[in-house]
C-alpha cells in the first residue's frame, strides 16, 4: 500500500517546487522568487483528503536555478516509513507562452505536466498540474526566507479539493540536531 502511495501521490507532492508565469510576466520578479526557493528545504507533510488521508511523509529537496534563465529545477525525495521516493522537477521560460516543465518524465512517462502558471506577489507561485484525466493545481507560498508551505489540489467535478499539505524549512546555513554544516 505504501509503494502505491509513492508512486500515485508523491509525483503530484513534487511538483509543489516548480514555478510558473503567464506570458509578460515580471522577469525579475518572476526570477527573485524562483531564487528565494535555492537551496535546501526538509519537511513533513500529510495527505488530507482521498483514499490515503492522515498519511504522513517527510520531504528533503534542493533548489536550483539555471544560469542565464529564468526558472527552477528541484531534486530530492520523499519517504513514508522505510520507503523513499526520488523526485525531481524542472521548469523553465518557454517564449512568449511562460513558462512549461515536467515532473520526472512528463505525462507522456511516469510524471506530470507542468502546464500553466503564475508567480503572485512575489511569495507564491500558482500552478496548473495535468497528467492525462487529472487536473489540478499547486500553491507555494514562501512567507518568509526559511519556510515555504505547500498546497497541493485536485479538480473533482468544478471543485478544487486540497489532498496534500506541506510545511517545509530552509536548512542550509542552519545546524541541524548536533551537526554543524561545514
Amino acid at each position: 500500500m505504501k509503494r502505491l502511495f509513492l508512486s500515485a501521490v508523491l509525483p503530484v507532492m513534487a511538483l509543489s517546487f516548480a514555478g510558473t508565469a503567464h506570458a509578460g510576466a515580471d522577469k525579475v520578479g518572476d526570477q527573485k522568487f524562483f531564487k528565494s526557493v535555492e537551496g535546501e528545504w526538509v519537511g513533513p507533510g500529510e495527505i488530507v483528503a482521498g483514499k490515503y488521508k492522515g498519511t504522513k511523509f517527510t520531504c528533503s529537496f534542493t533548489g536550483a536555478t539555471p544560469d542565464g534563465k529564468v526558472g527552477m529545477s528541484l531534486d530530492g525525495g520523499c519517504r513514508v516509513g522505510m520507503f523513499t521516493q526520488k523526485m525531481s522537477a524542472t521548469i523553465e521560460q518557454k517564449g512568449r507562452s511562460g513558462y512549461r516543465g515536467t515532473f520526472l518524465d512528463g505525462s507522456q512517462g511516469k510524471g506530470l505536466d507542468i502546464i500553466s502558471g503564475n508567480v503572485v506577489g512575489g511569495s507564491k507561485v500558482v500552478l496548473a498540474l495535468n497528467r492525462n484525466q487529472l487536473n489540478g493545481v499547486m500553491q507555494a507560498r514562501v512567507p518568509d526566507e526559511n519556510t515555504m508551505h505547500v498546497t497541493v489540489s485536485v479538480r473533482v467535478d468544478k471543485q478544487l479539493v486540497p489532498v496534500i499539505g506541506m510545511k517545509l524549512t530552509r536548512i542550509d546555513g542552519v545546524a541541524v540536531g548536533a551537526i554543524a554544516k561545514n
